[in-house]
């Protein structure tokens, strides 16, 4: 008897890890076939950059800077930016919701924020759109420097008590 429960239970987790096989190689193949569908679509929009990345150089320590990244599709079908997520919390993206039509231009509004980040910096800002290729990464660089304190200490004031 617990030979013929042993060989039951064998036979159902063998064939329970070979559905899961076929459905995780199902899945794999649909994913593959989408890829190729946008890959091969000659109209798909497209994500050209003018520059991919922007260098700041020395920075005072304090003030957030931005730079513009300015973006245009040459495709013939609309541009739809899904997703601009940078690598850190210390870098603010902010891009166009709308579709961009063919033929347009746009921007992506990168800021930085330089308070209390002494030293260089390297940050990503990965955008995600239906163009023919679906993911690409932007670029800042710079080094933030120490700023100067303000002087904030009085001038000395002539004191009655002390002898001129």
């Amino acid at each position: 008897m617990k030979k013929i429960l042993f060989a039951s239970l064998m036979a159902v987790c063998v064939s329970v890890v070979s559905a899961q096989q076929a459905k995780t190689s199902s899945a794999s193949q649909e994913k593959k076939e989408t890829k190729s569908a946008a890959a091969e679509n000659p109209n798909a929009p497209q994500l050209i950059f003018n520059e991919e990345s922007y260098t700041f150089g020395e920075i005072g320590e304090g003030p957030q800077v931005t730079h513009e990244f300015k973006f245009s599709n040459p495709g013939k079908e609309p541009l739809v930016l899904s997703n601009v997520r940078a690598s850190c919390g210390c870098t603010t993206p902010s891009w166009p919701k709308e579709p961009i039509l063919p033929g347009k231009d746009a921007v992506i509004l990168v800021t930085y924020n330089t308070k209390g980040r002494i030293g260089p910096f390297t940050k990503s800002i990965t955008i995600t759109s239906n163009a023919a290729t679906s993911s690409k990464v932007i670029y800042i660089k710079g080094e933030v420097v120490k700023s100067d304190p303000e002087k904030s200490v009085p001038m000395e004031q002539p004191s009655m008590l002390s002898p001129k």
